[in-house]
């Protein structure tokens, strides 16, 4: 057994058992003293004639006796570093004002030489001087109106086999209790995201059939992003919800648990007495147990603070005084602050969106739901996305400035719409060239729109007109034609195919025999 120090009180404690007619080895299982103490001590008294009967000790009673056979005891203990201690009483107390024991046993050591045991200096400071550090006192606090109040917690439950992937997996528990009847609600899931903890919340409250006034939570980030006494900053997804339901969040203190005592046991009460030990064969059936669990098993428990059933205490009491659950499903969504990379696109829910090239550089607040993306910049909508599968991206090329985008909005369909507007006989020579091979001839087509912009949409038609009649509507020949001012002169229709001889005798043999001179209108 292991060793302690004795001080008067624990050998005036070991006799009075002894009186009692207990053996040395019930008094040491009930003390958690060594038998070789305790017979050192009844020794002494045997010597002097007392025996275990109820008038065999001394008539002044054994702290007297033990003060006046003990004098190292006269001062209340019997520790050989007491007196070292002794040494530095001051220098512990004021330690202790803004230090742990442990902080000033440690600087007492290094820096001025403190033999003594961590062990002796918490049982020195703890005997001797209690006021320097007062024992800390618990406040239980009353349960809270019916209805009013439910805490929540997330915890780790274990690993399960999955028979389908083959692997072991986490599995989390989702806990709620309702701080007045102590029935309580647990959801099996396999990660500790935003989107567990809404559905969590959403199945708690429609399998009590209510929503509690205020919901007591943990400082972690699905429910609070800023910890903080006054003005915490809550997860939007969360505010949403609680928007929704109509409760009141109301975050615990950062490292204090005791703010939710209630909800502290529920996880380990799970884990112990229905994950342990039980094999699942899927998702479904952990969650169907579950449910079955809090009904049957902890909803039927004689509670050991109320000493009533949870679930019998809930009809009772609380069940009435629920708020209704609204009439219209929340939709769930997962908030995010991605970055706005230089290429205009943000990363969410694995797949890449675009934004306005104005926020390039910003950190956004990103809306996902299973529908739509969502993107604010201080509560301002700024771009809205439908939702696209892992892996893929969706780019609105307006979003880029419109110098870069103007290649990628131009596309075969909109060049055609384009060359339309712009005449007949342009619109002639891009459905030519976008008809042979549109990716390849695309940037030609743009090009020869573009040089509407420099020569008039009605020189633009008239040189693609002379350009359709050769049979050559390229972008080049068409500048050419418009450069040399060839627009405005005579085209030349072809009315029979060239014949290869015809070059032999000349360019002028060639337009008499094969080229039809024709005028037409120009502008």
């Amino acid at each position: 057994m292991a060793r302690r120090r004795i001080i008067v009180r624990d050998i005036s404690e070991i006799l009075g058992h002894w009186q009692a007619g207990r053996s040395i080895r019930a008094i040491a299982r009930s003390l958690g003293t060594d038998r070789k103490t305790i017979k050192k001590y009844v020794k002494v008294a045997v010597e002097q004639g007392f025996q275990p009967a109820p008038d065999g000790g001394p008539p002044e009673g054994w702290g007297s006796w033990v003060a006046r056979n003990f004098p190292r005891s006269s001062r209340g203990e019997l520790m050989p570093t007491a007196a070292e201690l002794d040494c530095f009483r001051k220098d512990i107390v004021d330690g202790l004002k803004g230090a742990c024991a442990a902080t000033v046993w440690q600087r007492l050591r290094d820096e001025k030489g403190l033999k003594a045991s961590l062990r002796s200096f918490r049982r020195y400071v703890e005997r001797l001087l209690p006021q320097a550090r007062p024992a800390p006192v618990t406040v239980r606090r009353d349960d809270p109106p019916p209805g009013e109040e439910a805490q929540v917690d997330f915890g780790y439950l274990g690993l399960w086999q999955d028979p389908v992937l083959g692997v072991r997996r986490k599995v989390y528990a989702f806990a709620m209790v309702l701080s007045c009847s102590r029935f309580g609600f647990a959801r099996a899931f396999f990660r500790m995201d935003q989107q567990a903890w809404q559905e969590g919340h959403i199945r708690a409250f429609e399998f009590w059939g209510g929503v509690p006034e205020r919901v007591i939570l943990d400082n972690l980030k699905a429910g609070v992003i800023k910890p903080d006494l006054y003005d915490p900053r809550f997860n939007r997804g969360y505010e949403e919800l609680a928007h929704h339901y109509g409760f009141l969040i109301d975050p615990a203190r950062a490292g204090k648990p005791r703010d939710k005592a209630r909800i502290e046991r529920l996880v380990p009460y799970v884990r112990n007495s229905f994950w342990k030990g039980r094999d699942f064969g899927s998702p479904e059936e952990i969650n169907h147990g579950l449910q079955e669990w809090c009904l049957k098993v902890a909803g039927q428990r004689i509670h050991g603070t109320t000493r009533r059933r949870p679930s019998e205490e809930f009809e009772a009491v609380e069940r009435g005084v629920l708020k209704p659950l609204p009439p219209e499903p929340f939709e769930m969504a997962a908030w995010h602050q991605p970055l706005v990379a230089y290429d205009c696109h943000i990363q969410v829910g694995s797949a890449v969106y675009s934004v306005p090239y104005q926020y390039r550089g910003q950190r956004l607040d990103v809306r996902l739901s299973e529908s739509r993306v969502e993107c604010y910049l201080d509560h301002e909508l700024v771009k809205t996305h439908p939702r696209v599968s892992k892996g893929r991206r969706h780019t609105d090329w307006s979003d880029y400035p419109p110098e870069k985008a103007a290649f990628f909005e131009r596309t075969p369909k909109w060049c055609q719409q384009r060359a339309a507007q712009l005449g007949p006989e342009v619109e002639k020579a891009v459905v030519t060239l976008l008809g042979e091979h549109q990716l390849h001839y695309l940037r030609q087509s743009q090009g020869i729109i573009h040089l509407a912009d420099k020569y008039g949409a009605g020189r633009l038609n008239a040189a693609c007109a002379r350009a359709n009649a050769y049979g050559l509507p390229a972008y080049q020949t068409i500048k050419n034609i418009l450069e040399k001012g060839l627009d405005r002169q005579l085209t030349m229709t072809i009315t029979t195919p060239p014949i290869a001889g015809a070059f032999l005798r000349g360019p002028e043999e060639l337009f008499n025999a094969v080229y039809k001179k024709q005028e037409i209108d120009l502008p």
